[in-house]
């Protein structure tokens, strides 16, 4: 019996064997799927943000100290996947416009988490004055060397009231 997964919608099969290697590792490594960064590697800095799904619930999940074990059965999205047709994503737009970023390192994991909550919030919208405390749990405790953290929380937020404002739901 293998560990199934897929990532970037290719399904995958592991040994298991293999059960106790990283996530990040296997990208890396088998993959060659670098987006993804290893930082601090104890899971604190959240660089090694990626996008997990589990029937419909969708989660951002850290790779660098998620064994494959785990994810039997999931689908695993990297910030590979986030640009459709060479075309960028919202947020990926978002962060460009609003110079969200210095080095850039931590970026991926703050487009994967960012995407995950825009993804959440269109599905389920909140209302308006939730917003900000919304994004602090989204992304707030994902760790920028630069102090991209403003510019970060400004572009999330500009994308999510765009979201939002298509949501008549969204302005009871």
């Amino acid at each position: 019996m293998s560990i199934s997964f897929s990532v970037n919608g290719a399904q995958q099969s592991v040994d298991p064997a293999r059960g106790s290697d990283t996530l990040l590792d296997y990208l890396h490594d088998d993959l060659n799927l670098t987006g993804t960064k290893l930082c601090c590697g104890i899971g604190v800095c959240r660089a090694c943000t990626v996008s997990v799904a589990k029937g419909p619930a969708v989660s951002a999940m850290i790779s660098c100290s998620t064994p494959l074990s785990v994810l039997d059965g999931t689908a695993v999205r990297t910030v590979e996947d986030i640009a459709e047709y060479g075309q960028l994503s919202a947020i990926q737009q978002a962060f460009l416009h609003r110079f969200s970023f210095q080095c850039g390192y931590c970026t991926p994991g703050f487009v994967m988490a960012a995407t995950v909550f825009l993804d959440a919030i269109a599905r389920a919208p909140i209302r308006a004055e939730q917003l900000d405390d919304a994004i602090a749990d989204a992304i707030g405790e994902h760790i920028c060397r630069c102090t991209g953290y403003v510019r970060y929380h400004e572009a999330v937020k500009g994308v999510a009231m765009q979201i939002l404002n298509e949501k008549p739901e969204a302005r009871k």
